[in-house]
């Protein structure tokens, strides 16, 4: 019987190649007698763009790269929360592919511009639907024939035995159509197709330009999204079609040989006669400013046909994205998890100008960005928390560009905004979050934009309401009471007690800043004003309760019955339950309960202690919150995902809150509780998300929590410790340093530090500064599977509160 050898050859080189992936050369031989096989893996392969697929990650699985203007993705269905991203991996039945999509988020919007191909013998100009696929354009597919990596995906269209291919580049979209052999080969251009309806009765146009190309623009938010489609092969039939025309008992709708067309549900259609295996190409071009400018960029991005040219580039970009952070150790899954999270926190900044920097800007008029990226979206309640001070760790080259990108809009719009999507602005979260993100980047040493200028905003928005233009929905909510008061009143304002707690965290934000720069009466103002979340803790019940215009206390809930009181245009929910998560407009907290919001005081934890009267108490009140049952009163929200007692991993305010044991000397806990939560929520396969992915904040959570340190105040510099999760993880930084964590003895039981080195010296508190990090550094943990209750009690993070 022949010898069967495995041998596992390791080469490690230096520079800023990685050590896992490229750095780290694995040759499998496999010896059976004659032959030997060998195999290397690179960063791409392990990321999985299906990840969060299912169970409401609202993730899509197309085409991208890091920080494009163009997301190329299948779309399934576009109607209602569950389709946000258009895809969701339990349907079984495809549209079509757009071009622009949302990672992750909440909000049903996006699906500009979808391409079919079909080869059915009737031409259908309306998609069909989930139950009945037959009554249009869209085809069965089996997950079998279908498969993505970071800017490739692909699959089989079974009802016209179509193979679909498509790639991207930063603002074009490249798709690679391999037909049958037929006289009905067809490819429709839908421009009514959206997710959602935002620009639903809003006209869109086209023109069939030649015999190879149409132009047109879609209606979107504001403005307008403008494209241009090349086809490699000429037509050799076409037209056009409104859909709107449609009925049950006429096809009027469908135009041959008109090359123009204007409306809300309006497309095109191509025909070709095609040979078996016959491949079509086709780029779409996508500009936020002409039709002028889709042409730029189509000439300038994909001047020619080479398909897998542009395919290899996308996975060289990924791959040198992704190996900013380099891991060794760790399960085969769990490489897997980390690897697509990272993938995910890179994918999700969107830049929105032109190859010559032209932009749409907030006033509507069309700017030009000079020597930056414009980023003409930032989901910033979402991702403050993580994925902005993520970014400012593995993407530093880029942060500049988003805070002058802000700066930008505060020159066009006259105000700061908060969380908006493409020019449409309006306070859609509570708190006003892009605070966080400006301050966060300047006090960790980013200073290539106007931060005066910026801090004028941020202070007149604090204390002022916008006057025409700016519409009254982009100042802060309640910021009258507010300032009145020192909170919110229930009565008064909708999810009040979010409303005062962030803002009072977002104040003190300026705070930080405003000492920074020098202005010490304003540091003085805005600090006391910080110290508004007490004028909303109940110490009766130790939670942050809603209270009334006249300072009184929302009364308890009597008999479960709860009730809605509508005085005027607002309305709220009559009883305080602390277990109750409700529903827009008359919710008392923000996607979340009196349990989950009791801890949103980041910027002063050990204010919040005190609060409680000792830690012990503070503790106490934390173990209840992860032990107790998770049930919530109706009625429920739907996002409530991914539990551990009253702790919601699918929402954002909860994701802190495991790192608060540090502050009251029960490290341990909180190395317990982050690496419950990683190995708990975060899986392989379509549904390994705990919830949206809301622009890459889950994901970038789980990248920070897996490196051992959390962000719990963004807007200063330190991180907080938690249980690193691999044997050793590298973070490439600038100037050819690095920052490494590395353990020992780690492992799923292993979870507990018990004891730690910072550059070769004992290391005994649970807090890293930025500059730590940023400087280069090699942060070593020796695990154990009990705790250490004596490391890192001495040296609490710092808080507001000395």
């Amino acid at each position: 019987m022949p010898t069967k050898t495995f041998t596992i050859l390791a080469m490690k080189t230096t520079g800023k190649l990685p050590t896992f992936w490229n750095c780290l050369l694995v040759i499998l031989f496999f010896t059976c007698g004659q032959g030997a096989i060998s195999q290397t893996k690179n960063p791409v392969d392990y990321v999985d763009p299906f990840i969060g697929t299912d169970f409401f990650g609202h993730t899509y699985p197309g085409a991208a790269l890091p920080n494009a203007m163009v997301h190329l993705s299948p779309d399934v269905h576009t109607e209602g929360w569950t389709y946000c991203a258009g895809y969701v991996y339990s349907e079984s039945s495809i549209m079509g592919f757009s071009h622009t999509h949302w990672s992750g988020v909440g909000m049903v919007n996006g699906g500009e511009v979808l391409l079919m191909p079909t080869t059915n013998q009737k031409l259908q100009v309306v998609p069909g639907t989930l139950e009945d696929p037959d009554a249009g354009y869209r085809s069965r597919f089996d997950h079998s024939e279908e498969s993505a990596t970071p800017g490739y995906y692909a699959v089989k269209l079974k009802d016209y035995d179509v193979n679909v291919e498509l790639t991207a580049t930063q603002r074009v979209g490249f798709h690679r159509y391999t037909f049958p052999k037929s006289k009905t080969s067809r490819i429709i251009l839908d421009v009514g197709h959206q997710i959602g309806n935002m620009s639903q009765g809003k006209l869109s146009e086209l023109k069939i330009v030649g015999d190879n190309r149409i132009e047109g623009a879609k209606a979107a938010g504001l403005g307008k999204v403008y494209f241009v489609a090349e086809f490699s092969k000429p037509f050799l039939y076409y037209g056009t079609f409104d859909a709107s025309y449609k009925t049950p008992e006429s096809d009027g709708s469908i135009f041959p040989y008109k090359d123009a067309e204007k409306g809300d549900k309006i497309g095109a259609f191509v025909q070709y006669h095609t040979e078996e295996n016959e491949q079509i190409l086709v780029k779409v071009a996508l500009s936020y400013t002409s039709i002028e400018g889709a042409r730029k960029n189509l000439e300038t991005e994909i001047p020619d046909w080479e398909f897998d040219k542009v395919k290899q580039s996308a996975s060289e970009i990924w791959n040198r994205e992704l190996s900013k952070i380099t891991i060794d150790g760790g399960t085969e899954e769990q490489k897997q998890v980390f690897t697509t999270a990272l993938y995910r926190s890179l994918l999700s900044q969107y830049i929105s100008q032109d190859v010559d920097g032209r932009y749409f800007g907030s006033d509507g008029k069309i700017h030009k960005a000079e020597g930056f990226d414009f980023y003409g979206s930032f989901s910033c309640w979402d991702t403050y928390r993580t994925q902005h001070p993520l970014l400012t760790l593995i993407a530093p080259e880029h942060v500049d560009d988003y805070i002058k990108s802000i700066e930008e809009k505060v020159k066009n719009y006259g105000w700061l905004p908060a969380q908006h999507f493409l020019n449409v602005y309006g306070e859609s979260m509570v708190g006003d979050h892009l605070i966080p993100i400006i301050v966060d980047a300047y006090m960790k040493g980013f200073r290539d934009f106007d931060i005066e200028l910026l801090y004028k905003a941020m202070r007149k928005k604090a204390l002022e309401l916008p006057k025409p233009p700016v519409p009254k929905e982009a100042g802060r909510s309640g910021l009258t009471y507010y300032l009145e008061k020192g909170f919110a009143p229930i009565d008064k304002v909708t999810e009040a007690v979010p409303n005062t707690l962030e803002l009072a965290y977002d104040d003190w934000c300026i705070a930080q800043l405003a000492k920074a720069l020098g202005k010490n009466k304003d540091y003085e103002m805005f600090k006391k004003r910080a110290y508004n979340y007490k004028n909303v803790w109940d110490n009766k019940t130790e939670f942050m309760r809603p209270r009334k215009y006249d300072g009184s206390w929302l009364p308890p809930i009597d008999n479960n019955t709860q009730e809605i009181v509508r005085e005027g245009e607002h309305s709220y929910y009559k009883y305080f339950d602390p277990l109750l998560v409700g529903r827009r407009p008359n919710r008392h907290y923000t996607e979340s309960n009196a349990w989950q919001y009791l801890w949103s005081v980041q910027h002063d934890v050990k204010g919040l202690i005190n609060l409680f009267g000792s830690k012990q108490k503070f503790v106490q009140k934390l173990d209840t919150f992860f032990e107790m049952s998770p049930i919530i009163s109706p009625p429920k929200y739907v996002g409530v995902v991914g539990t551990i007692g009253q702790y919601v991993h699918g929402n954002q305010p909860s994701h802190h809150v495991a790192y608060l044991y540090n502050y009251a000397g029960q490290p341990w806990k909180t190395q317990y509780r982050a690496r419950q939560v990683m190995d708990k929520f975060y899986r392989i396969g379509p549904g390994g998300l705990p919830g949206n992915d809301d622009m890459g904040s889950l994901s970038s959570w789980y990248v920070l929590s897996a490196m051992g340190i959390y962000p719990m105040a963004p807007g200063n510099t330190v991180y907080t410790i938690g249980s690193p999760l691999f044997e050793e993880l590298s973070l490439q930084l600038p100037n050819n340093k690095t920052f490494t964590v590395r353990t020992s003895n780690n492992s799923r039981e292993n979870v507990y530090i018990q004891s730690a080195r910072l550059n070769g010296k004992p290391f005994n508190r649970t807090w890293i500064t930025h500059e730590e990090i940023t400087k280069g550094a090699v942060l070593e943990f020796k695990m154990g599977p009990t705790p250490n209750k004596k490391w890192g009690t001495a040296s609490v993070p710092p808080s507001m509160t000395p």
